[in-house]
């Protein structure tokens, strides 16, 4: 384990600027709550000032590969802050997973990706844990024909990257999503739609062989960042409702200025805390290659998701009726949240995962 400096740098806080002052003034909390209601025209309009005005699509790509050379830090950063607007960009299916797994291949759909000129998706559901058994597509002769449900980024992507299996083992196909039926699911988090894909005779172009390893390093990787956007949506409800608290009066008296509230939200400062340390720590030991990234990701994991819904309840509970109501954001931050609890993995998975890693004893 290396001595790793959690704290900021000028340019991580310099991308954050940027990227918050992006979120600001285009993803507005109504247009983002639209969704729920088939309207999506937000997420062109935002991934595109995000992807390719802004070059965060190769955020993680090499620059002599068409990159930007940035490291998981400065990734983690923008998924705080998008985890920090609930904003509905395919940032972790294509710049994270997806990038990830095609830093092993070779040809131009890496350079595609990077510069935004082309979205993908790993074509996994989201619940997928880095070490549960991998959906794949049989493939016969070239053909894909078979099912992979619930898929996050399948909605926004043009290229998906479908694990397919022949008698060889798992191969790595890229497949047109226009070559593929993409069935939308009512998804309990509208701003990261899940979709099932059928692939019936849907022809892949092989891009990476025995690529198990690689899939598996992709969902690695999105399990080490995932708790960064968790983080920016529990520090989106801590500072909303102690704002809120703060102004609002009952009985002629700041709301806040009661005890009990006051006693809840240290509690949920402490947490807030403590999962920013934990996030920061699985983030820097993976841009560092630190042996210690799996048990770090094991932790944020097994932490950071709780925390974000506990932070998005006592959000929801503190702002009173006004909190219940669907003009008020909270509700799009509880269902971030829940539905981030769950993706990549449960705590109780990767719970599970670090006491083998540590070589703790079952529970009797």
């Amino acid at each position: 384990m290396t001595d790793l400096d959690l704290l900021y740098t000028e340019v991580e806080d310099d991308l954050r600027s940027t990227v918050r002052e992006l979120l600001a003034d285009r993803c507005d909390p109504a247009a983002v709550t639209a969704m729920y209601d088939d309207d999506r025209s937000v997420v062109d309009r935002l991934w595109k000032a995000m992807a390719a005005d802004l070059g965060l699509a190769g955020l993680l790509v090499p620059e002599d590969r068409g990159g930007a050379g940035a490291s998981a830090r400065e990734a983690a950063v923008v998924l705080e802050e998008l985890g920090r607007f609930a904003a509905p960009v395919p940032f972790l299916t294509s710049a994270v997973m997806a990038t990830t797994a095609l830093l092993d291949t070779d040809g131009p759909l890496l350079g595609e990706v990077a510069s935004g000129e082309r979205t993908a998706a790993l074509a996994v559901p989201l619940a997928t844990s880095p070490r549960s058994d991998l959906p794949s597509v049989p493939v016969t002769d070239g053909r894909l024909v078979g099912t992979i449900t619930s898929v996050a980024g399948a909605l926004e992507a043009d290229v998906l990257l479908v694990p397919g299996r022949d008698e060889r083992g798992v191969n790595l196909y890229a497949v047109p999503t226009a070559d593929v039926t993409v069935t939308p699911v009512v998804s309990l988090d509208m701003t990261r739609q899940l979709a099932d894909l059928t692939f019936e005779v849907a022809v892949g172009e092989p891009v990476l062989t025995e690529a198990e390893p690689t899939i598996r390093n992709a969902l690695d990787t999105a399990a080490a960042l995932l708790p960064s956007e968790q983080v920016g949506i529990a520090q989106w409800c801590l500072a909303t409702t102690v704002g809120y608290l703060k102004e609002r009066k009952q009985f002629g008296r700041v709301v806040g200025g009661y005890q009990a509230l006051k006693h809840r939200l240290a509690d949920l400062a402490i947490t807030v805390d403590s999962a920013t340390a934990a996030a920061r720590y699985a983030a820097a030991t993976l841009a560092a290659g630190d042996d210690d990234v799996l048990v770090a990701t094991g932790v944020a994991q097994s932490y950071c998701g709780d925390a974000a819904v506990a932070a998005a309840e006592e959000t929801i509970q503190l702002h009173g009726g006004i909190g219940m109501t669907w003009e008020h954001p909270a509700h799009l931050y509880l269902k971030r949240a829940k539905a981030d609890q769950i993706a990549l993995g449960t705590s109780g998975e990767h719970r599970a995962r670090i006491a083998d890693l540590v070589d703790l004893p079952a529970p009797h």
